[in-house]
């Protein structure tokens, strides 16, 4: 089945879907886990997103298997990394709000990534603005090929990435992941 790419305007809703999110993480993990952030676009107030809560479960190094454990025991199912090293990928329970859950260990390039963006876009609101146009035209242009979709926008990250300061050799990696394989 072929799935349509849906940005949507943003959603006040969100925030309280991610907290109820949470709070049921937070329950099976807060012994061995240091926070649960909201990433991706439905972090940031007034993004235009896919509607689609994005969560990192922020874990010491040495925490990342008893945590792929204590979320599977709360019906989280463990897809690996997803050719993203350092971060975990889980599929949502059934009968839970459509969300993305990543496990990511503290320090990780990839939890770095997310909360680079996210920070960016929150203190930035014209750049939010101009990456929610982005993403809304993106969306008509690439409706049914998330992968074009996700390889689109991946100069708009790149340039917020390197204003946070990530190093050449992570901005690097992360466009390497977000351009096609031919």
């Amino acid at each position: 089945m072929m799935s349509t790419v849906q940005v949507v305007d943003y959603d006040a809703r969100w925030p309280d879907t991610y907290d109820a999110l949470r709070r049921t993480v937070w329950s099976a993990i807060s012994d061995v886990a240091l926070t649960v952030e909201h990433v991706g676009s439905t972090s940031v107030p007034g993004l235009a997103a896919k509607p689609i809560i994005d969560m990192d479960v922020v874990v010491p190094e040495n925490s990342v298997r008893i945590g792929i454990a204590r979320l599977a025991a709360i019906g989280y199912i463990h897809r690996g990394d997803l050719g993203v090293p350092h971060r975990e990928a889980f599929h949502c329970p059934a009968n839970t709000p459509k969300h993305h859950l990543y496990l990511c260990p503290v320090g990780s390039d990839a939890l770095r990534n997310h909360l680079a963006v996210r920070d960016h876009l929150r203190r930035h609101p014209q750049v939010a603005a101009a990456y929610g146009a982005l993403k809304k035209a993106l969306a008509r242009s690439h409706a049914h090929d998330i992968d074009g979709y996700v390889e689109a926008k991946t100069d708009f990250l790149i340039g917020i990435l390197r204003s946070a300061g990530l190093s050449d050799t992570s901005l690097a990696e992360i466009e390497q992941m977000n351009r096609r394989r031919v």
